[in-house]
């Protein structure tokens, strides 16, 4: 089950709380508490790189436009 920042409206504390979905939205219905929204502190990547595809993926996209209909919408 996820954690969730709460904050208590009358007194101001932060409270970590695991809930699931249904019992954060009893929770924040009852109005005592306040979910705090907050976004990653940091965003990595694993690979440390990342590569652009090669001419291969090229070939491949052509036989895709050239096996479908007419009108396709599919750029080279």
């Amino acid at each position: 089950m996820p954690t969730y920042t709460m904050i208590n409206k009358t007194t101001g504390e932060e409270k970590d709380m695991i809930l699931s979905f249904a019992e954060r939205e009893l929770v924040l219905s009852e109005g005592e508490w306040s979910q705090q929204l907050s976004t990653p502190k940091s965003v990595t990547n694993v690979t440390g790189t990342l590569r652009q595809a090669g001419d291969g993926w090229k070939d491949v996209l052509s036989r895709v436009k050239s096996g479908s209909m007419r009108h396709n919408t599919i750029n080279d």
